[in-house]
C-alpha cells in the first residue's frame, strides 16, 4: 500500500495519544464512534456550506481515530469481533459523509455537476471495493488486493478538497476524484480476478 510507511510513522505518534485515552478510560469502541461523528459532522455541516478547508480540517482531527482506536485494542489486549466490525461500519459511514458532502455542496450552490458525479461514483466504488472484499472473505477468499484502498482514497480527496477550499481551481479537485474512481473500479477488478482465480484452483 502507498501510505504503509506513513501508517508507522503515524502509528508511533498516536500511540502515547491512545495511552493516554486508555488511562481516562475511554475504549476502543467508544474512540471508533467519537471518530465517525466527529467527521460526520464535519463532512455533512461544514461542505455543504462551502467551508471545504475548515471541513477538512475538523474531519483530519477526527479521522485519525481509525488509527488510535486499533492502537488502543492493542495496547490494552482489548481486540474482539465486535470492534473489527464496528470499526469497518464506522469507515463506511466516514467514507459515504465525506462524498455526500462533497455532493451536497457542488449539486447545490456550489455548481459543479460533474464534480459531483465524481464524488458519488466514488462513494459507490468505495463501497464496492469494501464489499468485494468482504464477500470474498466470508467464503474464504483472500481479497486484500488493489491499487487504491480506503487510506489512499481518504487522504487524496481531503488533501485536494482543503485546497480547493484554499483558492485552488475546482478541476483539480475533478481530475482528482475521476482518477479516484477509475482506481478504485480497477481495485475491484483486480479483486473478483483474484477471487476467480482462487475459486478456479480449489
Amino acid at each position: 500500500m502507498m501510505l504503509k510507511h506513513a501508517r508507522r510513522f503515524f502509528s508511533a505518534v498516536f500511540t502515547p495519544i491512545a495511552r493516554f485515552l486508555l488511562r481516562i478510560g475511554l475504549t476502543p469502541n467508544a474512540v471508533t464512534v467519537l471518530g465517525t461523528l466527529g467527521v460526520s459532522l464535519g463532512a455533512l455541516v461544514f461542505y455543504p456550506l462551502g467551508q471545504l478547508f475548515w471541513g477538512t480540517v475538523v474531519i483530519t482531527l477526527f479521522v485519525f481515530s481509525d488509527l488510535i482506536d486499533g492502537l488502543m485494542a492493542r495496547l490494552a489486549d482489548q481486540r474482539s469481533v465486535l470492534g473489527g466490525f464496528l470499526d469497518s461500519i464506522s469507515d463506511r459511514v466516514q467514507d459515504c459523509a465525506v462524498f455526500l458532502g462533497l455532493m451536497l455542496w457542488f449539486f447545490g450552490p456550489g455548481d459543479d455537476y460533474w464534480i459531483g458525479v465524481s464524488a458519488a461514483v466514488c462513494m459507490i466504488l468505495g463501497l464496492l471495493v469494501s464489499y468485494v472484499r468482504a464477500r470474498a472473505e466470508s467464503e474464504g477468499f483472500d481479497a486484500n488486493t488493489g491499487i487504491a484502498e480506503r487510506p489512499e482514497r481518504m487522504v487524496l480527496t481531503l488533501v485536494f478538497t482543503g485546497f480547493v477550499g484554499l483558492g485552488m481551481p475546482q478541476s483539480v479537485l475533478l481530475v482528482v476524484l475521476a482518477l479516484l474512481a477509475t482506481g478504485s473500479l480497477i481495485t475491484v477488478v483486480q479483486r473478483i480476478i483474484t477471487v476467480v482465480r482462487q475459486a478456479t484452483r480449489n
